[in-house]
């Protein structure tokens, strides 16, 4: 009985579908939390709300519709940010509240053909999560596949474990200059140079690269928020974090136009026949609501 109270509750506050569109851009546009409530009018604990649910959905849909893919070249990469603080700032006070707290790695895969994102993982940068995003990649392509990754020895068994002898395998270790003395700087050193390390089969040097998804990853931080360097607007809670991302890859694969491909990586991939709206999305949303409501 308080189950169904709780759905009926929930029915009755819902946010009519144009509210939600409008959220929903601002989020996928690269506003703050803050800055959403204040252009659409909607409370802070509404948005922080909507976000969770909506990238549930996302979430969900990618992870079902992202199989048999006909991948050729892929590369992986990993982004750093954090939850709450950082681990250099994390003390026992904060670890019992706030157990989440710490550094939080983000792993990516692109396809460098059509710049879909298939699969990524939030974790450490350990073992544990290098094979469950290897894996999970594995799950997902169809077909011998070219991977690059950058120069991280975690990959070396575990894309070997995971691919067998069906993928033809490169590292790519980029050197960078060492900084000038007493120099303060905001952005990576200077690259001088590359060295290339087959490792599995016979990966074609002329593809061996991680330019693709080192540039989207410039592109995640620059659309969403939590990732913005610099600044204060990283994640309190993994939740909330791991829905904004969810968010944002649905809205890069689905609905954003890819400047050199002129449609979205969905349909460079063959999933979408058409690019995706706000409205579709929020569309979405709601048919997962009706079936979540029949089953309770």
């Amino acid at each position: 009985m308080l189950k169904r109270f709780s759905i009926i509750m929930h029915i009755m506050n819902r946010l009519d579908s144009q509210t939600r569109a409008q959220v929903i851009n601002c989020l996928i546009e690269g506003c703050s939390i803050r800055a959403t409530v204040r252009m659409t009018g909607v409370s802070k604990k509404t948005v922080m709300r909507l976000l969770v649910e909506v990238g549930e959905v996302c979430a969900d849909f990618q992870s079902r519709v992202f199989r048999n893919l006909r991948s050729k070249r892929l590369q992986l990469d990993e982004m750093w940010a954090w939850i709450y603080c950082k681990d250099k700032n994390r003390t026992e006070e904060i670890a019992r509240k706030h157990p989440d707290a710490g550094d939080v790695w983000l792993w990516v895969c692109v396809d460098a053909d059509t710049k879909l994102v298939p699969s990524w993982r939030l974790g450490q940068r350990d073992l544990v999560t290098a094979k469950d995003f290897v894996e999970d990649i594995a799950k997902r392509v169809k077909g011998r596949v070219q991977i690059t990754t950058d120069a991280l020895r975690t990959y070396l068994n575990v894309i070997e474990d995971a691919f067998g002898g069906e993928c033809d395998y490169a590292q790519l270790h980029k050197i960078y200059g060492a900084p000038h003395e007493n120099e303060t700087r905001y952005s990576p050193a200077k690259c001088i140079g590359c060295e290339m390390k087959e490792v599995n089969g016979r990966p074609d040097p002329k593809h061996v690269s991680t330019s693709f998804v080192e540039r989207q990853n410039w592109t995640v931080r620059t659309n969403m928020r939590r990732y913005t360097r610099l600044s204060n607007g990283f994640s309190r809670k993994l939740e909330n974090h791991a829905a904004a991302t969810a968010l944002n890859y649905f809205a890069y694969n689905f609905i954003k136009i890819h400047r050199t491909l002129r449609i979205s990586p969905a349909m460079a991939a063959g999933i979408s026949d058409r690019l995706w709206s706000v409205e579709d999305l929020v569309a979405l949303w709601e048919q997962y609501e009706r079936r979540a409501e029949r089953a309770a």
